[in-house]
């Protein structure tokens, strides 16, 4: 079964390369949790179907991206003084770069949670982009590790820490800055780094508290209304803008904040997540422009929503996992719940449709192996060692996935065959 959700635009203008070679941001390919990498493997464990192993220093919760034969992550020290971006050999797991991108003199706190390397990067041919909210954001080149330029001007007050990732559109490499002080949106031109347009959030943020102007969430681009439009998620609403000049055209309000679920776009309908502490699914049929809130939203889901795992869409069903495991499986068209079931453990990475299954990865290192339809069926559980909060990379036949302390690469071997590299 093979998802039909219109999210081309996107890959196209990124330039990336095929979806089941490369996973060059988070989510994926299309920014929206699918790869068609097919033969993977259905089951693993420390021991079984283990390519390498990979000790990464440090800490951060970024997703690994992987193009050609690198896969990147970025980590930082537990105080959060130095900020780090490594590279290993995807055949091998052997380290390739290990560069130290930013010093931090005085970091800000963060929640226990969180990390001071949680975004993730994007990567094309010759370029990674990291990025460490206030802290800064550089661009290095793949081949040599050199760092090619940096920003450390585009500052807020995150208070938890860092969590947004930025994206790449054409020439553009844009990024949303929701703080306690500053909101807005920004594009840099890729090459130089300089910005091309900043839109500040047109919300009234002063009748609202100081925390409840943050947000942490990554935009995307779809195609609607015969444009392409920016679709970029802060508090208190969610924004769209002419995503080559930063223009607002649209605006769907809400009361959440600290909104963390990257957006989705299918089945002509963009699905929001809309609030941290009191998370709900909103269904929004686009608009040209305007405040589209009180004619635009088709449903909504008030219970049981997920604060940090994005949304998936597979097939005709859109799928879910709330924080505390419940996994939900919906009609995007209806908002009616076509099952409800129950996962075990809790869950911060958000799930991948890949090889014709559904997979999900708790804090626990447990992946569940689900069939999609309307029946809840499971097909493995698979365990790993250790905390995994950071959502999988999917690229050849491989997954790649991100624990407290390591990057395995998981993929179908011969009995006994087995790599620890570093």
């Amino acid at each position: 079964m093979r998802s039909t959700c219109p999210i081309l635009v996107l890959l196209l203008s990124a330039g990336f390369a095929s979806a089941a070679d490369d996973w060059p941001q988070f989510r994926g390919p299309g920014a929206d949790g699918h790869s068609d990498a097919t033969g993977l493997p259905l089951k693993w464990s420390e021991t079984e179907n283990l390519a390498w192993k990979v000790p990464i220093h440090d800490r951060g919760w970024s997703s690994p991206v992987v193009f050609g034969s690198q896969v990147w992550v970025t980590t930082a020290t537990v105080d959060g003084k130095q900020m780090c971006a490594v590279c290993l050999e995807r055949d091998s797991g052997r380290t390739v770069h290990d560069v130290k991108v930013f010093d931090v003199d005085e970091p800000e706190h963060i929640a226990s949670v969180n990390s001071y390397a949680s975004p993730t990067p994007v990567i094309e041919a010759g370029r990674i982009y990291v990025h460490y909210g206030t802290y800064g954001t550089a661009c290095l080149a793949t081949q040599t590790g050199r760092i090619v330029w940096t920003r450390r001007d585009l500052k807020c007050d995150h208070h938890e820490g860092p969590g947004s990732s930025p994206m790449l559109y054409g020439n553009l490499l844009i990024v949303n800055v929701d703080g306690r002080d500053v909101q807005y949106v920004v594009a840099l031109d890729k090459t130089t780094g300089r910005t091309t347009w900043k839109t500040n959030r047109s919300i009234d943020y002063s009748p609202y508290g100081r925390n409840q102007r943050k947000a942490f969430c990554t935009p995307i681009v779809m195609e609607a209304g015969g444009r392409q439009q920016l679709v970029s998620p802060g508090a208190k609403g969610t924004m769209g803008y002419d995503p080559l000049t930063g223009e607002e055209l649209w605006t769907v309000r809400y009361d959440g904040w600290s909104v963390t679920p990257r957006p989705l776009f299918g089945h002509g309908l963009l699905f929001l997540v809309t609030d941290y502490e009191r998370p709900e699914l909103w269904a929004v049929r686009p608009g040209d422009r305007g405040d589209l809130t009180a004619a635009n939203v088709v449903w909504k889901i008030v219970k049981g929503v997920a604060a940090q795992p994005s949304p998936l869409l597979a097939g005709d069903l859109l799928y879910m996992v709330n924080d505390l495991g419940i996994a939900m499986a919906i009609e995007p068209t209806t908002g009616r719940i076509v099952w409800r079931e129950r996962l075990g453990g809790k869950y911060s990475a958000s799930p991948v449709y890949a090889d014709d299954h559904l997979w999900f990865f708790s804090q626990e290192a447990a992946t569940t192996v689900i069939e999609p339809g309307r029946k809840f069926k499971v097909l493995a559980v698979n365990r790993l060692e250790d905390q995994l909060m950071a959502s999988p990379a999917v690229a050849g036949k491989a997954f790649f996935l991100r624990t407290r302390a390591h990057l395995y690469r998981i993929e179908n071997r011969p009995a006994k065959s087995r790599s620890t590299s570093n």
